[in-house]
């Protein structure tokens, strides 16, 4: 059944918008009538969707309904009401009620409408590719042929906040050096084409020799007030360049290949994919996924392209009849933990629940790496700017040193 967004009076004179199902714009308003309210907009949630994507042809919108954190709640949300006995239905309908974004509520109530209309709910989902992942439809269309949508729905709820929980970590253990980086830059360039040039305004007419870190200074804030413009264009060409390298997908291999060969850094991304793609192939595999679709659709969630490859090469292997653990073996950028767990949940017929401890003990070594980095780098940081903004000092001052021992 169609889903109309409205907009209407109630007899108080307070103005309610919402949604509601109706055959056609003409019975939404006699049911908004029906309800003692007086419509004043009645559109289909579809066109009105469209006009926002594509209006007059020419904007388009790329905003998401869901954010990362609000899909997680929404989904905990909905595993709440059906591992509660509600029906989909009845549970989509409360969430669509309770949605505070007008967005959220259109979303929600064309999903309720869709599946009142005889649709799989996965399917349903399928229609909004920019809301919903293919990982995510894949667990409910799971989760909806085994009869076990409500435990499915709280694993992929768990999943979500993991990742989200692990996302979260890793920005706020780069936040601080980053912050520390930006200030110390914006200082220096300030010292240099700002302080400088006026001690070399200073020192000018004096036909003294000036020391030699004073004459690089000058010399560099000189460079940088004349080029740093240069400098800039060049810059973002080379950001905009390396972008356009990327972009192919060999190039972008092998760039993903040698950045794991990185002591630190390498470390973390292999640990982080290597987490990601555990976790969500113990999620698709509890769920009921066959293991071929299940690393199939795992191997999408790596970020890094080399190891993505070694992903779908595992699944060749797998798919001739090797066991997965062998698989993984034999593609050292996966860590041997992984292939270890994998191997004891094959043995032991617990291959969903070795691979999610797995992806725990993995992703905690990435949070200990990403905490040591760092711990590292702000003294560091600390230390090297300190260690230029003093040479700056020492040449404006070692002048001023100089003019006053000839004085004596």
């Amino acid at each position: 059944m169609p889903v109309y967004s409205f907009e209407a009076i109630s007899a108080a004179g307070d103005t309610r918008k919402g949604v509601i199902e109706a055959d056609s714009a003409k019975a939404a308003r006699g049911l908004l009538r029906g309800q003692a309210l007086v419509p004043l907009k009645v559109e289909p949630v579809s066109a009105q969707a469209g006009d926002k994507a594509n209006a007059g042809g020419q904007r388009r919108s790329y905003r998401r309904v869901f954010s990362a954190t609000a899909l997680a709640i929404w989904t905990r949300q909905l595993a709440g009401l059906v591992s509660s006995g509600l029906p989909l239905e009845r549970a989509l309908s409360s969430l669509s009620d309770e949605a505070e974004k007008t967005p959220e509520r259109e979303l929600v109530a064309t999903l309720r409408a869709e599946v009142n209309g005889g649709t799989p709910f996965a399917k349903a989902l399928a229609q909004h590719p920019r809301e919903f992942s293919d990982i995510f439809v894949a667990v409910i269309g799971a989760g909806e042929q085994s009869g076990n949508l409500g435990l499915v729905l709280e694993r992929l709820a768990d999943d979500l906040e993991e990742q989200h929980a692990l996302k979260a970590k890793l920005i706020g253990a780069a936040l601080y050096p980053a912050i520390v980086s930006l200030v110390a830059v914006v200082i220096v360039l300030f010292l240099v084409t700002y302080v400088v040039p006026q001690v070399a305004n200073v020192f000018a007419g004096s036909k003294r020799a000036l020391p030699l870190l004073t004459v690089i200074m000058i010399n560099t804030s000189a460079f940088l007030r004349s080029y740093g413009w240069l400098l800039l264009i060049a810059l973002v060409a080379g950001v905009f360049a390396a972008r356009l390298a990327l972009a192919n997908e060999q190039v972008r291999e092998k760039f993903d290949a040698a950045w794991l060969n990185l002591p630190i850094l390498g470390k973390m991304s292999r640990s982080y994919n290597s987490a990601r793609f555990a976790s969500t192939l113990a999620m698709l595999a509890s769920a009921g996924v066959p293991i071929l679709k299940a690393l199939q659709a795992a191997a999408q969630t790596l970020s890094n392209r080399a190891m993505r490859t070694d992903a779908l090469d595992a699944l060749v292997l797998v798919r001739e009849g090797a066991p997965l653990a062998s698989a993984l073996s034999q593609k050292k950028r996966f860590p041997g933990l992984l292939a270890m767990f994998a191997r004891l949940g094959e043995q032991t017929g617990t291959l969903p629940l070795m691979l999610q401890r797995a992806a725990k003990q993995l992703s905690t070594e990435v949070q200990r790496r990403a905490m040591q980095l760092a711990t590292l780098l702000e003294p560091l940081l600390i230390v090297a700017m300190g260690g230029v903004v003093m040479l700056i000092v020492l040449a404006v001052l070692m002048p001023i040193i100089q003019l006053n021992q000839l004085v004596k």
